[in-house]
């Protein structure tokens, strides 16, 4: 495979199981409630962090998953799992309550971290789907230099996507109002709960397969 054959993959794969643009609206569901500089806070954590766990995957990931005995399709399952309980919170407001609840202080520093790690970094970002995708990409440079570094700018590439999708989410949420924003939210915790579902689906058959 020729350098550019290789990069020419590496970004369309990522692109198309990150799905940057498609992140944007279940951004605006996680986030909402939030003030405009909380939510930048959250989407810069969320691409750094999202776009380390994909570096690291590509480094050392299939190494890592065998030392600890876990197979790519119970990273699915459990992906999935827990996409599940975030899509659950979503259609049912359970995460704004749970918001309510918690001091003003917490809300601007822990819980902004918790949300920018879990659920938008991973798995949304760094999902099941995009840590099997830079595996494959990053065994497919079959040691060459150049290669590896250009997966690893692919990768930074795609993590500026996330970024500018999730910044753009917020001129999207002024435009909605209130009324609009619960409405999406509702719809993408259904759309998550089927993703999830499909995670859980696709790892339960290539465990069946094996």
């Amino acid at each position: 495979m020729s350098i550019t054959d290789y990069l020419t993959a590496a970004i369309v794969t990522l692109l198309v199981v990150v799905d940057p643009p498609g992140l944007g609206p279940i951004f605006l569901g996680l986030t909402r409630g939030m003030t405009k500089d909380q939510r930048h806070a959250v989407a810069w954590r969320a691409s750094v962090i999202g776009g380390g766990v994909l570096a690291f995957f590509a480094l050392a990931g299939e190494p890592f998953l065998r030392l600890l005995g876990i197979s790519t399709p119970a990273l699915r399952i459990a992906g999935g799992l827990l996409l599940f309980v975030i899509a659950y919170e979503m259609v049912f407001d359970r995460s704004n309550t749970r918001k309510s609840e918690t001091a003003e202080t917490a809300i601007t520093k822990d819980f902004i971290s918790n949300v920018a790690a879990f659920p938008l970094a991973i798995p949304l970002i760094a999902g099941p789907g995009a840590i099997t995708a830079t595996m494959l990409l990053a065994e497919q440079a079959h040691g060459r230099i150049v290669d590896f570094g250009m997966l690893f700018v692919v990768i930074a590439l795609v993590m500026v996507g996330c970024y500018v999708s999730f910044r753009l989410a917020s001129v999207i949420n002024r435009l909605l109002g209130i009324t609009g924003n619960v409405v999406l939210t509702r719809l993408l915790g259904i759309v998550l709960s089927a993703l999830a579902v499909q995670f859980i689906l696709d790892g339960a058959r290539a465990v069946l397969a094996g």
